[in-house]
């Protein structure tokens, strides 16, 4: 989440009533995760595993719940529970406001576009040239919708990441982590009808330009979409996951979190992705493997009842 002006990392700390280490004068431009920092912002962690991940980052300045050395020309800002200073940071800057209007007044439409009855526009959506939203869409706050875009009936862009902070120390284990990332639909993407896009985390969920869902598809926070691809129904993609251009994922494809999927790659349906996979090639199965070492596979399996009656005839 980029603010909406840079803010001196003095404001943050009494902001979150953090103890401020190393470069006091910092300005910080925005707030996110650690997969996805940029200099200038802030980003919190929580845990001796991710201390030095953190710490060595493009990050500026770490919410952090330890003292250590401040790398050079970084700021430390030390709390006792990062996770909660992160929470307080998004609610002050982006914070939850309710919409009583179809079209929020903040909303921009561009020439040519078309809204039919029963959508819904969030506060500071931006929407391009000659797009058709189709009834009972719903476009949350911050998306970002480009030319020639076409969003089917009941489709939701923008919706919550399914992501949580455990914390087995609290009777309520499981605390959402609040997302104030956004959605991106670049120029041409058509979704289908019933498709959910989470928005990111603190990031962006990005579909290329060109690229083409049918109906019933999720596509989780941060996940990033090349140009030109195609997935077809009830394909479910998880999290943080990158996929490049011109990929084929046909009816019912599962995709792990944290992978990428390469260009031209084509996964055949109900197929299971687990991890990264390199483009230019069919795949089937799961965990996918190339579709033709498959076909041979599934041969041999079929004739596993016939060389077992002649293992058996010939004792």
């Amino acid at each position: 989440m980029r603010f909406e002006q840079p803010v001196p990392v003095t404001t943050i700390a009494a902001l979150i009533g953090a103890e401020l280490a190393g470069n006091t004068a910092g300005i910080a431009t925005g707030i996110n995760e650690i997969h996805k920092v940029e200099t200038g912002d802030l980003v919190f962690v929580d845990h001796p595993k991710y201390y030095d991940t953190c710490l060595h980052s493009a990050a500026s300045f770490i919410i952090i719940n330890t003292h250590t050395a401040v790398p050079d020309g970084k700021a430390l800002l030390i709390v006792s529970d990062p996770f909660e200073a992160y929470l307080k940071i998004v609610q002050f800057y982006r914070p939850f406001t309710p919409s009583a209007k179809p079209v929020s007044d903040t909303a921009q439409i561009g020439e040519g576009t078309v809204i039919m009855p029963g959508a819904y526009i969030g506060h500071h959506v931006q929407i391009g040239k000659n797009c058709i939203i189709y009834p009972n869409v719903t476009i949350l706050d911050h998306c970002l919708l480009g030319n020639d875009v076409v969003v089917q009936a009941g489709s939701v862009i923008g919706s919550d990441a399914f992501y949580y902070n455990k914390k087995t120390n609290r009777p309520v284990h499981y605390k959402r982590m609040a997302s104030c990332g956004r959605v991106v639909l670049e120029d041409g993407v058509e979704i289908g009808a019933n498709c959910t896009i989470d928005r990111g985390v603190s990031h962006d969920t990005l579909i290329g330009a060109g690229t083409k869902m049918d109906n019933l598809v999720h596509v989780g926070h941060d996940t990033v979409v090349g140009r030109n691809c195609l997935f077809a129904a009830q394909v479910a993609i998880a999290g943080a996951t990158t996929i490049e251009d011109n990929v084929i994922l046909w009816g019912q494809v599962g995709v792990s979190k944290t992978l990428t999927i390469g260009k031209d790659a084509v996964v055949l349906a109900q197929s299971g992705v687990a991890s990264t996979i390199e483009g230019g090639k069919t795949y089937f199965g799961t965990p996918v493997v190339d579709a033709r070492e498959k076909r041979r596979e599934l041969v041999w399996v079929k004739r596993i009842p016939e060389l077992w009656e002649k293992v058996m005839g010939n004792k």
